[in-house]
Parts: structure tokens; C-alpha cells; sequence
């Protein structure tokens, strides 16, 4: 699986301190420097790897070779189902990410690695979660289908709960909201993208600030969304403007012509 924010993942007093260190790096955008920390000599290693790297895909639209190369050893390596799951789990990840951003329509590949990560992953196991979540930007994002987005962010948010993956259930929470703000269910959609903001605070995982920051913007009145897209602003400066795409959401509104 994808290693997202779960006791022993780095983001919690008395783990791992070369997790701690993957996660303090991670959270600050510098995936490259998180990856050299870990040695892919384990399949467990290698999908975290990759993870990271296919992370660094969407958010910086940069680091396509690198996340293939480290995607192919994790396959390679892989012996269990649930192994083989996650490695496809991270294909269709970066498919669905090369196709998002137009890199290159990689739609078909997306959507049958992450059905053969279904058929692979047992329900109620770590990864499913993550696996159901992923299949649900596939549905909202390049099948167009609002209502199978929903019910699959709901599958990953309940099982994000119960197996303690806060992290995840940041993104559920966000996804589910802009749902809601689509339908027009304001109040929904201000929980929805508080609680997101609120979890990525507590964890410190300030590469997802500021898109939360902004999210939470669409729903507030003035002055309060201008102070929110102001603090997303500069955190996006922080960190080098990442992510990419975020760039196109703080841009301010074109001058009007006379």
C-alpha cells in the first residue's frame, strides 16, 4: 500500500525514525529526498518508493522516468496478492495522473490496473482504502460519473477510519466536499473541507495545505476567503509553487475591460 499517515508511517511520537524522517520530507515536498532514504531491497520498500515518487507525479508534474522505473522493481519484487495489488494500485495511479495533468492519455491503462488491484486486494484489508479512493478521482475526473465518485470516496473514507489513516481520510473528506459544493450544498461542503484542513494541520502535511486552504475559500465569504487564499498563496510560495496545478486557482481574476 501506499504509505499514508498511520501510526508507524512517521507521523505519530515513538516511530520509526527513518519514517519520521520519509514523512517530514514527504509532507514538505522533497519526494526525491524521501526516496534516496529508502533501499528498495524489500517489496514493502520498494512500493513505499514508489509511492513517493508517483506522488511526486501529480503534485509536480515532474519525475515521469523515475516513478516508472521504481514502479517496474516493485512489480518485479512483488510476491503476495496484496503486493501485487499495491504495485498495480500505484500503475493506476500513474496513469491516471499522466492522463490528468495531459501528459498522455493513459485513461485505458488506469482503469484496468487499478480493476486488477480490485481483484487482488482483499475487502477489509490496509490497501483497500486507498484502492477504493483511487478509483473514485478515476470515476469524478476521467469517467465523469459524480455518483460512483461518491460512493467509492464513501468505501475509502469508512475504511480509511477504521484502519486509522488519517491522511486518507484528509482526501475523502476533501472529495466528498467538492461533491457537495458541486450539488450546492454549501454547509456540507465547508465541513467536508474543514475537517480536510484540519487533519493536514494536525499532521503537518503542508504540500496538502494549501490546496485545503483554497477548497475551504470556495465556501466562505469575504474577508474570510480572501485571508484563506492569501495563506495558500504564500505557502505555495514556500514551497516552490507546488503543487503545479494550484497555481491556476490562486491566479487573480482577469482585469475587466471597459
Amino acid at each position: 500500500m501506499a504509505h499514508t499517515a498511520m501510526s508507524g508511517n512517521g507521523t505519530t511520537a515513538g516511530d520509526d525514525p527513518l519514517q519520521t524522517a520519509v514523512w517530514r520530507l514527504r509532507s514538505r515536498a522533497c519526494w526525491v529526498d524521501a526516496a534516496t532514504l529508502i533501499e528498495p531491497v524489500t517489496p514493502q520498500a520498494s512500493l513505499q518508493r514508489t509511492a513517493l515518487l508517483v506522488e511526486r507525479c501529480l503534485y509536480t508534474e515532474q519525475g515521469w522516468e523515475d516513478a516508472e522505473d521504481a514502479l517496474r522493481t516493485a512489480e518485479a519484487q512483488a510476491r503476495t496478492d496484496d503486493e501485487r495489488g499495491a504495485a498495480a494500485c500505484e500503475r493506476g495511479q500513474l496513469a491516471y495522473a499522466a492522463t490528468l495533468l495531459g501528459v498522455r492519455d493513459r485513461s485505458d491503462e488506469a482503469r484496468a490496473a487499478l480493476g486488477r488491484a480490485a481483484a487482488l486486494i482483499a475487502p477489509g484489508a490496509p490497501g483497500r482504502a486507498l484502492l477504493d479512493f483511487r478509483r473514485g478521482v478515476l470515476a469524478e475526473n476521467l469517467a465523469r460519473s459524480p455518483q460512483a465518485a461518491r460512493a467509492a470516496y464513501r468505501r475509502a473514507h469508512a475504511g480509511a477510519t477504521a484502519h486509522g489513516d488519517l491522511l486518507l481520510q484528509s482526501f475523502t473528506w476533501r472529495h466528498l466536499a467538492g461533491l457537495a459544493l458541486h450539488d450546492g450544498e454549501l454547509a456540507e461542503a465547508r465541513h467536508g473541507f474543514a475537517e480536510s484542513l484540519r487533519i493536514r494541520e494536525e499532521l503537518g502535511y503542508l504540500v496538502g495545505t494549501a490546496p485545503a486552504l483554497v477548497s475551504l475559500a470556495d465556501t466562505e465569504s469575504e474577508p474570510e476567503a480572501s485571508r484563506l487564499r492569501e495563506e495558500a498563496g504564500r505557502l505555495f510560495r514556500l514551497l516552490g509553487g507546488v503543487p503545479t496545478w494550484l497555481a491556476r486557482q490562486l491566479a487573480p481574476p482577469p482585469a475587466a475591460t471597459a
